[in-house]
């Protein structure tokens, strides 16, 4: 007892005593249908391919892939984002490999929904990049520019034949102005109007993206500053926000996620609508690599970072620990 009598009345570590006291008044839980799984299915390879700067993600067969999206369900995992990642003699300037029907990414949708049915959320990457032979999220006009306007009509029917695929619901990340209108009309034209759009909203030019480019197979040469957000802004985001649901998100999304926190408790607090935010390859190598070198606990860094991105404001949060954090949770 202190001599200055019952100092301090009030203390806030009686409810921090115990492991089940912190659980009964935590204020943010994370539960496995909050996740999103980000996977790559890469064309022409037999067996799956290690990402050497995300270790243990992989770019998967056809075969793999289905087993991944199979193991998402079993732990309760939402959806599953798929990324195709095209043969590279099958990339060109229009990205028509992002079209053809018979496309990596267009096969995978049908094989994956095939074997889910709706017991997974199969959302498709909406985006040229991974396919294009210069690397950019859009096609170039006569300068060496991304045009606009002209990347929208691919857009519109990039929609329509992940759509027809199987895609519940598809991810615009390209950051061209007017995407999420051009492809709700493009949807809604040929009856898909079931189909959801989750609005890659805000989506900065990061540094942070480096092990993904390695994922996807990319092309990419220089940066893609023009049509990315400047990581110094962040009213412009709000703008993006507007826009976006304006023209019909149904669902919206920050990405990164840990550097940006911020920028995603703003965005979730001005939206009536579902909050995503993206836990990109940069994000995981980093933990991942320091965890490799015993400088930290991975699994309290994992759960620490995704509790963060939860309590800035995400309903959802895509991570390439999905699966295997939702089997810890359960």
């Amino acid at each position: 007892m202190s001599k200055y009598g019952s100092f301090p009345g009030t203390r806030p570590r009686r409810l921090r005593t115990t492991p089940v006291m912190r659980r009964m008044v935590a204020e943010t839980r994370l539960h496995p249908a909050d996740f999103i799984l980000p996977a790559f299915v890469r064309e022409g390879v037999s067996e799956p391919v290690p990402i050497g700067a995300m270790p243990g993600v992989v770019q998967h067969t056809r075969d793999s892939l289905k087993k991944a999206a199979l193991e998402a369900v079993e732990a309760g995992v939402s959806g599953i984002m798929l990324f195709g990642v095209p043969e590279e003699g099958k990339k060109d300037a229009q990205g028509t490999a992002g079209t053809d029907p018979d496309g990596i990414l267009q096969v995978a949708l049908r094989d994956v929904r095939a074997e889910v049915g709706d017991d997974l959320l199969v959302m498709s990457d909406l985006c040229l990049d991974e396919f294009t032979d210069h690397g950019h999220c859009g096609v170039l006009d006569a300068e060496g520019r991304v045009d606009n306007d002209a990347t929208l009509e691919r857009y519109a029917e990039m929609a329509q034949v992940q759509a027809d695929a199987g895609a519940h619901v598809v991810g615009p990340s390209g950051m061209m102005d007017g995407q999420i209108g051009v492809i709700r009309d493009a949807l809604d034209q040929i009856g898909r109007e079931d189909v959801a759009i989750l609005a890659y909203t805000v989506k900065y030019s990061s540094a942070f993206y480096g092990p993904f480019r390695e994922a996807v197979g990319s092309s990419l040469q220089g940066d893609r500053k023009t049509y990315q957000q400047d990581p110094a802004n962040w009213r412009e985001s709000l703008r993006e926000l507007e826009l976006d649901l304006a023209e019909g998100a149904d669902m919206v999304m920050v990405k990164p996620a840990g550097p940006y926190l911020d920028i995603l408790a703003r965005v979730a607090d001005a939206v009536d609508v579902p909050v995503a935010a993206y836990q990109i390859s940069g994000e995981y190598a980093m933990i991942e690599a320091a965890a490799e070198k015993g400088w930290i606990d991975r699994d309290q860094a994992i759960f620490e970072a995704l509790t963060g991105i939860k309590r800035a404001g995400a309903r959802n949060i895509l991570t390439y620990w999905a699966t295997e954090a939702a089997q810890k949770l359960r």
